[in-house]
């Protein structure tokens, strides 16, 4: 049975952060609020996880996972960024974007696209999941929560906790954080490519 934290948005508990924390430390799975979506999440490197998370949305191993970061110092060990696309990754953060870039070796082979060797990576504006990623001190392994033949993400932390019972470890509940997953950027190629529109404006990379 999965366990529910009711996390204030504006001020999380630091005793119901930190035992999220436990739980994705000891390989759990959970799902926590973004500020585009809920999402799923468990410990980098954690094949099980990784496994598990492929079962519930049913992915294939093209799927780009995502590594959400606390902040860019962390996001820059695990992608490699020149200049300019520091730039433009660093003027849309923290945000509602996900950029696909080429991947460092930090980043376990599990992980990436089989053929492109590129991961994505994000910083959320989220007070909830910052306080998460301060409290692990290294990125979550994320997807965005939504499932197989469904139109759109769930919205409702009780829902999810009744849908995904044994399925997930723990719902870290903060209200409703909204439909729209992010704006998928693929930044590996001379010119940014727009993967998939979401709740970033896909303007400033047109």
């Amino acid at each position: 049975m999965a366990r529910y934290f009711d996390v204030h948005p504006v001020d999380p508990q630091r005793r119901a952060i930190s035992q999220v924390a436990d739980i994705v430390r000891s390989g759990g799975l959970i799902v926590y609020p973004t500020d585009s979506c809920f999402a799923l999440g468990c410990q980098l490197g954690d094949a099980a996880g990784l496994d598990r998370i492929r079962k519930i949305r049913r992915l294939d191993d093209k799927h780009h996972f995502t590594l959400v970061c606390k902040d860019f110092a962390q996001l820059g060990q695990f992608v490699r960024i020149d200049n300019l696309v520091f730039r433009a990754v660093k003027s849309a953060t923290p945000g509602s974007y996900t950029f696909i870039l080429p991947a460092t070796k930090e980043v376990p082979r599990r992980m990436l696209h089989p053929k492109k060797k590129t991961v994505g990576v994000r910083i959320p504006q989220h007070t909830v999941v910052q306080a998460l990623l301060e409290e692990l001190g290294e990125p979550l392994l994320s997807s965005t929560l939504l499932l197989p033949d469904e139109p759109e993400p769930l919205t409702q932390g009780w829902e999810i906790k009744e849908r995904l019972d044994g399925m997930v470890d723990a719902v870290v509940d903060s209200g409703d954080c909204g439909t729209e997953p992010t704006t998928v950027v693929d930044l590996t190629g001379p010119e940014p490519v727009i993967v998939r529109r979401g709740a970033g404006d896909p303007s400033r990379f047109e």
